[in-house]
């Protein structure tokens, strides 16, 4: 009978049960037995990204922060003017902005994986050259090629964040700025005590930290041969997202046909670049001046050093959990006003009480700092797509990062010429009214596709 070969083969009544539900799950072209072959690579894929985010995370900053920390030593090595020294702290900033630009291209030819393990590799090449450089020249050229690495990398983490977890962007977000506010903190606290265990040789002092930029390659070499199935994985993770998510909308979006938007015409965009700026010249004005108002007003200066490493080690925590609380809101304006406020009280604190309440003021800055990851979480979430990230986060800290530089070196001069404390810190407390404002409109529930 036509029917009894249903009743006596065990296996066809599975063959027609589960070959429905791998064709809906494997990419097009993929057997059905290949879909949990591809299950485990896409985990392992996901695991190895992961990885190669925190590691990418802790190496861009301690290039800076360890020169900050042993810049009178190196100096003196080089012969360099104070002039010099004085540029080479503003340094970093431009070249943020100068080659973050070409982030996007590059990402777009050779993928951003592709891009990121190139990053990393300029950043352990540029540190373990400076250290070793000749003279000022070689060594301002090192650092360069390493800030080079840092620009491409600190644009395409929202990028990676976006293509690879596009519905847990909070927490991917969090996780890697916690990773670079600890690499930020312990950089900063370290070098100079390391250098001393190591024999005081300043250059011995910049150059371990080479060694975890070589360790921060080694994730993404795999990423960059397997680049074709990691496209693969994220159009499959978009494709069969449930609806209502990031992925869903990534999916709809790219299903229209919608093209890469127009950056320079969204007013998100321009509100998201200042509020970089502003932020990221808070933050600069934060490391290279704080110590030496609290010395100062009378504050030791091993205890004002401390100070600093708790403003910076406060990111820690925070950066990881700022960017989920962003997520779960449609308008992240009320965090924006409440890392402002933070902020204009820690202002308030130096103006009037520097010494007395340092370590509240120590706080109150390093919970206001917190802006970074903040910033970062809204360039993930206003835009539909992959395309749109790259071109927003590469407008947005460029743009940011060129309005931070001349921030410091403005206090600086208001410093010098005033003979005291007063007229910059009412300047630092006053930026903090400007980057609400942006702020809270970058952070209205809109994306840049809407706007151009």
């Amino acid at each position: 009978m036509p029917d009894e070969p249903k009743t006596l083969d065990p296996t066809a009544r599975p063959a027609t049960t589960t070959a429905p539900a791998a064709t809906t799950t494997a990419p097009p072209g993929a057997a059905a037995g290949d879909s949990p072959a591809r299950a485990r690579a896409q985990r392992w894929t996901l695991g190895l990204v992961t990885v190669g985010l925190v590691l990418a995370a802790l190496n861009l900053r301690p290039a800076i922060t360890s020169l900050g920390a042993l810049l009178e030593e190196v100096s003196a090595g080089l012969h360099m003017s104070g002039t010099v020294a004085g540029v080479l702290t503003s340094v970093p900033p431009l070249c943020f902005a100068v080659f973050g630009i070409t982030a996007p291209r590059l990402a777009r030819r050779f993928g951003p994986a592709a891009v990121v393990c190139a990053g990393m590799a300029a950043i352990f090449t540029g540190l373990i050259l400076r250290p070793f450089a000749g003279g000022t020249v070689g060594f301002l050229a090192a650092s360069a090629l390493a800030l080079m690495g840092i620009a491409v990398s600190n644009v395409l983490m929202p990028v990676i964040v976006k293509r690879y977890f596009p519905d847990r962007i909070g927490s991917m977000t969090g996780l890697y700025s916690m990773a670079l506010a600890l690499g930020t903190s312990v950089a900063a606290a370290a070098t100079v005590p390391m250098t001393a265990a190591l024999g005081g040789d300043w250059r011995i002092g910049l150059g371990v930290w080479a060694a975890i930029a070589a360790l921060a390659v080694l994730p993404w070499i795999p990423l960059v041969r397997d680049r074709d199935r990691d496209r693969a994985t994220a159009e499959t993770r978009t494709a069969t997202a449930e609806p209502g998510t990031a992925a869903a909308e990534t999916r709809t979006a790219a299903a229209a046909g919608t093209a890469a938007p127009r950056i320079t015409r969204s007013r998100t965009a321009w509100a998201l670049g200042c509020y970089f700026g502003l932020q990221a010249t808070g933050a600069y004005i934060t490391m290279g001046w704080m110590p030496q108002i609290f010395r100062d007003a009378g504050v030791p200066a091993s205890t004002a050093g401390v100070l600093l490493a708790v403003t910076m080690v406060m990111g820690v925590p925070l950066a990881f959990v700022i960017p989920r609380l962003a997520t779960r809101m449609k308008n992240q304006g009320p965090i924006v006003v409440a890392l402002g406020l933070c902020g204009l009280a820690g202002y308030t604190g130096l103006f009037l009480a520097p010494a007395a309440g340092a370590w509240v003021w120590a706080v109150l800055l390093g919970v206001s700092n917190c802006s970074f990851p903040l910033a970062l979480t809204m360039i993930g979430m206003r835009s539909r797509t992959g395309a749109g990230v790259v071109r927003l986060s590469a407008f947005a800290q460029s743009v940011g990062y060129l309005i931070s530089i001349p921030g410091p070196l403005l206090v600086g001069v208001l410093y010098q010429h005033s003979g005291g404390w007063g007229l910059p810190i009412v300047l630092m407390g006053g930026l903090m009214v400007p980057q609400m404002i942006v702020g809270t409109l970058a952070g209205r529930d809109r994306t840049v596709e809407d706007e151009s």
